[in-house]
C-alpha cells in the first residue's frame, strides 16, 4: 500500500497539518490493503513546485489498494487555482482519499466541495474531509501559531475516527466500503479574483533569485527577481518567507487597513471539523 500525500502549500501552514495527519496515520499504519498488508509506502507530491512538469504527474497513478491525502489552502474561500490545475493532471484509479482545507481563523466557504469536484474527476474516492485552522499566511495576529497543541490532538483524533470507518469487517480482509461525505459549501463557487495585497522587493535584495525559483506561478522573472508580475502573483507569501535576507515585503499600511477590515471575520478560536462518508 501506498500513501500518496497531494498538497499545495507555499508558506508551510498546511504542510503543518498534512504532517500531522500523515504521522498519526502512520503510527497505526493505515488500513489493510487487499492481501492483508498494512506495510505503508510514502509518495509525496508538491503542488506547489512549478518545476514538477504535467509528465511527472501523469506517471503517478495511485491505484485502489493505496490511500491518499490531499491538502491545500483556502484562498478566498476557493481552491487556489493552480492547485486544482495541477491537481487535474492526476488519474487516480479509484483510490480513497481524505480532503483537506486549510484555512486562516476566517471561514473556507466552498474549499471542501470545490475540492472534492476536482479529486473525483482525477479519479479519487473522497472518504473523508477535514476543515483544519491555521495560522494566516498574510495577517498573522490570526490564528497564531496554529496549528497548535489542541488542534494537532484533535487532528490525530480525526485520524483514528477514519481509520476506523475504513477498518473491514472481521470476515473481510480488504479496507470497506465508503460514500463520498456530505460537505458544506454552495454552487456556483463563490466568486474569488485575488487580493490587492502583491509582495514588492525593496533595496535589500541581493538578486539571488530565490524567490523567482521557488514561485508557485512564475510572478517573479529569474533575470529581474526584484520585479513581480500582479497578473500572476497569487498572493501566497511564498517570496516574503524565502527570502534570505527579508527584502521582500506587503505595503504596511495597506495591510494594516486590511487586518483592521478582518478583525470582526477573523477573531475568536475558529474549530477543526471533520466529515466523514458512511459505510456502504
Amino acid at each position: 500500500m501506498k500513501l500518496y500525500t497531494v498538497y499545495f502549500s507555499p508558506t508551510g501552514g498546511t504542510k503543518k497539518v498534512l504532517d500531522e495527519l500523515v504521522k498519526e496515520w502512520l503510527i497505526n499504519d493505515g488500513v489493510p490493503d487487499e492481501s492483508g498488508k498494512t506495510s505503508t509506502e510514502l509518495v509525496e507530491i508538491d503542488l506547489s513546485d512549478r518545476t514538477r512538469s504535467g509528465s511527472f504527474l501523469s506517471h503517478a497513478t495511485p491505484g485502489r489498494e493505496d490511500f491518499c491525502i490531499i491538502a491545500v489552502p483556502s484562498f478566498g474561500g476557493r481552491v487556489p487555482a493552480a492547485a486544482l490545475e495541477r491537481l487535474t493532471q492526476l488519474k487516480a484509479g479509484h483510490t480513497p482519499a481524505v480532503l483537506v482545507a486549510a484555512y486562516g481563523n476566517r471561514a473556507y466557504d466552498d474549499t471542501l466541495l470545490e475540492l472534492q469536484e476536482a479529486a473525483e474527476h482525477s479519479g479519487f474516492c473522497p472518504v473523508a474531509a477535514i476543515a483544519a485552522v491555521t495560522e494566516h499566511s498574510i495577517m498573522h495576529q490570526y490564528g497564531t501559531g496554529r496549528p497548535d497543541t489542541q488542534d494537532k490532538a484533535e487532528l490525530r483524533k480525526f485520524v483514528r475516527q477514519i481509520q476506523e470507518l475504513l477498518r473491514p469487517a472481521a470476515d473481510c480482509s480488504s479496507s470497506a466500503a465508503v460514500s463520498a461525505p456530505a460537505l458544506p459549501g454552495s454552487r456556483p463557487y463563490r466568486e474569488y479574483k485575488g487580493i490587492p495585497l502583491k509582495p514588492k522587493a525593496g533595496k535589500a535584495c541581493t538578486g539571488c533569485g530565490a524567490c523567482a525559483k521557488a514561485c508557485p506561478v512564475g510572478a517573479i522573472p529569474d533575470s529581474h527577481p526584484e520585479q513581480t508580475d500582479k497578473n500572476r502573483c497569487i498572493s501566497c507569501m511564498r517570496c516574503i518567507q524565502i527570502c534570505p535576507v527579508k527584502a521582500r515585503s506587503l505595503n504596511k499600511a495597506v495591510l494594516s487597513v486590511a487586518g483592521c477590515s478582518m478583525k470582526k471575520v477573523c477573531s475568536g478560536r475558529k474549530k477543526n471539523e471533520l466529515y466523514l462518508g458512511g459505510k456502504i
